[in-house]
């Protein structure tokens, strides 16, 4: 099995709690079909660089995932499918961290700036 990292954009008018419902199902989906999932992140409600299908925000979600490519074709034909999906990418990575990405990593940092202050 290869190793993915697959990032999705969910509408920005759904909550939360929806998102990590949404996460649940597309780990479930993988697990169903005998893939792995690793690390989730949650990287919250975002800007987008674009307007994708007339939003401008969107939730962003991360899964580091291990399994053969079929899982991952059906992945992608559900996620076309659905309504609460706007955009999504996987990709083929070498290794998985398990440290947190640029993007939580930023957010701490900004963080810690700020209360230094």
């Amino acid at each position: 099995m290869a190793l993915y990292e697959h990032v999705f954009i969910a509408r920005p008018d759904i909550s939360p709690a929806q998102v990590e419902t949404l996460t649940d199902e597309i780990k479930t989906l993988i697990e169903e079909k005998g893939g792995k999932v690793g690390k989730t992140e949650y990287w919250g409600l975002r800007n987008l660089a674009y307007r994708v299908k007339k939003h401008r925000k969107g939730h962003y979600g991360l899964l580091d995932v291990d399994a053969p490519a079929d899982v991952l074709s059906e992945l992608d034909r559900r996620q076309r499918l659905s309504d609460d999906i706007i955009r999504h990418m996987t990709v083929r990575v070498e290794e998985h961290t398990e440290e947190q990405s640029a993007i939580l990593s930023k957010k701490d940092d900004r963080r810690r700036r700020e209360q230094r202050r």
